[in-house]
């Protein structure tokens, strides 16, 4: 750990987070402008077109893009590797998603998947104004939100899912960074316990895929480690955000066991994301190389703040 206080320390990741989801924004041109703009005791928002994206910022880094022309494109994407849940579990039928944002994941599965039910926790309630307001974002019998925080739902549901969705980012007055009751082993424990069979957890995380030191990417993979038979990352290309998928199968899928699940996909499935064969080719061939020198985090040891930080050293 440097030798920066924690604030600082704080302050610098919240940076690295905005830098890397801007770096993969459009350059601002004339015709961006803030189209709504508002504070919530959770985050600072903004709602900015720029061109024809349309994007939200929480507290200065952007969490969702959006083409105005087709809401179905112009997202992010490690937002398609949430798909790669299917490969595990191909009879999905619901899923739970912790965070909302501008409903990227959300509106695509509604498109893609009709017969999959996706629930929505959303700790702000002005969030999910905005994305039905701004993001297409609908709500049906197929389409639900819960305004809650993401650990207190699964501690109060008795409801198993096929597959259990992370994407939720908090502030402070440092910035944006992963909330720390959110990446421990007791918290994966509990959502191991909402999983039904086959079930699997998919996680985002920003962060660089590199060794020489204790890191998130790295932390996160080892507490899912502790906790499911199998874990497997993906990495987004445009952009530094690692998609972790912990199954409950015992054994390992090697790539071409995967090719093999997805031939078998696309036939169950023929309204598959047609991107979903390239999202494929970003699995990792193992682990982080920063695995066995980051800790497993834990209620009483969750420091994400200096994990995020060594991306920056």
């Amino acid at each position: 750990m440097s030798g920066l206080s924690v604030q600082a320390r704080l302050a610098r990741a919240a940076w690295a987070a905005a830098w890397v989801l801007w770096a993969s924004a459009p350059p601002a041109t004339a015709q961006s402008q803030i189209v709504f703009q508002t504070v919530t005791p959770h985050h600072s928002i903004q709602v900015i077109d720029q061109g024809d994206l349309r994007i939200l910022s929480f507290d200065g880094a952007q969490q969702t893009r959006m083409s105005l022309r087709d809401p179905l494109t112009g997202h992010f994407q490690y937002t398609e590797l949430f798909h790669m849940a299917l490969l595990w579990h191909m009879d999905l039928t619901n899923v739970l998603m912790v965070g909302l944002g501008g409903g990227s994941v959300q509106r695509s599965f509604a498109h893609y998947y009709s017969n999959v039910t996706v629930e929505t926790v959303e700790i702000d309630p002005e969030v999910v104004r905005i994305a039905r307001e701004y993001f297409a974002f609908k709500e049906s019998p197929q389409q639900r939100v819960h305004v809650s925080d993401g650990r207190a739902f699964l501690l109060r549901t008795r409801r198993r899912f096929g597959a259990i969705f992370m994407d939720a980012y908090t502030e402070n007055r440092y910035g944006c960074f992963v909330p720390p009751h959110l990446v421990t082993k007791e918290f994966f424990e509990l959502a191991k316990s909402r999983l039904s069979t086959n079930g699997v957890l998919v996680y985002n995380v920003i962060g660089r895929w590199r060794g020489g030191g204790a890191d998130l990417v790295g932390a996160l993979y080892r507490t899912l480690q502790a906790v499911f038979p199998q874990v497997y990352a993906f990495k987004a290309r445009d952009s530094q955000n690692v998609v972790l998928v912990a199954t409950l199968w015992p054994h390992r899928f090697d790539f071409n066991v995967l090719q093999q699940r997805l031939h078998l996909l696309a036939k169950r499935r023929p309204a598959l994301l047609p991107t979903f064969r390239d999202r494929l080719y970003d699995l990792m061939p193992g682990p982080p190389p920063s695995l066995d020198l980051s800790p497993v985090l834990t209620d009483d040891f969750a420091p994400v703040e200096s994990l995020m930080d060594a991306d920056l050293r």
